[in-house]
């Protein structure tokens, strides 16, 4: 499993009102451990008014930068994000875990032509693919579709007017705006109609390689879903939630006993007894084992681990494929045990 490593505070700028880029000084003895592929997110760890706090986000610089930056909205009741956005300071000192994650673009030899779908802050992964597929190769084009309330509101508003300037022939932005009329852009929300647009109407003549949706649930499910209609392959479509609906966890209520676990974390055997209407991480996490984690929402991967003895069922699943559960693998912060005894491989992934 990775270690956490405590890297500075190398700068910090404000995005919009409501959001910062934070960007880390990597000492040179860790820049292989901190090499990052488009898309990847970090976790921060820190201590807040007495309580540890982890929280992943995606990093937006690209991987040819030499840099190590992410952008972080400040939420509505969000304890690291607003910590982030009006305390942390140039020079400051956090834990941090290396690059992981699953939503990423590898570039190759040939041209490519991408598309993405982003609301929100689900923009930040989106800004290194772009950059990514726009610099590997000189033929690639890259089309983003991507909503907020106002231009005032959105994240890497600059960044991206510069990168279209840049790339003025092969990078092409449709704005989508819910509380602000603009010129050239669309009022409303990126929804069924907006993604039609896209493919039957102002880029109908693009034949596109793949499609990254990145924001809230529901977005990604209509984005999707329209996709699908109009005849992309599942496997063209790469998602990332950065919110996700509330699940109620209709699993437990039904469970009943006790479940003898065994986790090998780092080659190391642990055994724990937990109640069924536990949740798996939650138990591990009790018995003080250091198990990877982070937004403990069924968000990020972070917590996958493999089961490689009897069986556990998971409350909400939005990230692993069905070949992936079929080979044991689960999102220990939505699983339940079902039978008596459990084996949990977080080392085998």
């Amino acid at each position: 499993m990775p270690d956490f490593h405590k890297l500075q505070v190398a700068a910090l700028e404000q995005l919009t009102p409501n959001a910062v880029a934070l960007s880390f000084e990597v000492p040179k003895e860790l820049d292989d451990k901190f090499k990052f592929t488009a898309g990847q997110y970090i976790t921060l760890a820190t201590e807040i008014d007495g309580e540890a706090v982890r929280r992943s986000y995606s990093i937006s610089s690209s991987p040819s930068s030499g840099k190590l930056t992410v952008g972080i909205k400040k939420i509505a009741n969000g304890t690291f994000s607003k910590y982030a956005n009006e305390e942390l300071s140039v020079g400051d000192v956090m834990e941090i875990l290396p690059p992981e994650g699953r939503f990423v673009f590898e570039p190759n030899s040939r041209a490519q032509t991408i598309a993405a779908f982003a609301a929100g802050s689900g923009i930040t992964p989106i800004m290194s693919i772009a950059r990514t597929v726009l610099e590997s190769n000189k033929s690639s084009t890259f089309v983003l579709v991507y909503g907020n309330q106002t231009p005032q509101e959105a994240m890497y508003y600059d960044a991206l007017k510069a990168l279209q300037q840049e790339y003025n022939d092969r990078f092409f932005i449709q704005w989508v705006f819910s509380r602000s009329s603009e010129p050239e852009a669309l009022f409303g929300r990126i929804e069924r109609s907006t993604v039609n647009l896209i493919l039957k109407n102002k880029f109908k003549e693009y034949d596109f390689d793949a499609f990254y949706l990145c924001g809230p649930e529901t977005m990604i499910e209509v984005v999707s879903q329209t996709l699908k209609e109009n005849g992309v392959p599942n496997e063209q479509i790469l998602f990332e939630l950065f919110t996700t609906s509330d699940t109620t966890d209709d699993l437990a209520k039904d469970l009943e006993g006790k479940t003898s676990v065994t986790v090998l974390l780092d080659d190391e055997e642990h055994q724990l007894v937990m109640d069924k209407k536990e949740i798996v991480l939650d138990a591990v996490l009790k018995h003080d084992i250091d198990a990877p984690y982070s937004c403990q929402g069924g968000v990020c991967s972070s917590c996958i681990a493999r089961i490689t003895d009897g069986q556990a069922e998971m409350v909400k699943n939005q990230i692993l494929t069905d070949s992936e559960v079929a080979e044991g693998l689960i999102l220990t912060c939505q699983a339940h045990p079902l039978t008596p005894s459990l084996k949990v491989d977080y080392d085998d992934v």
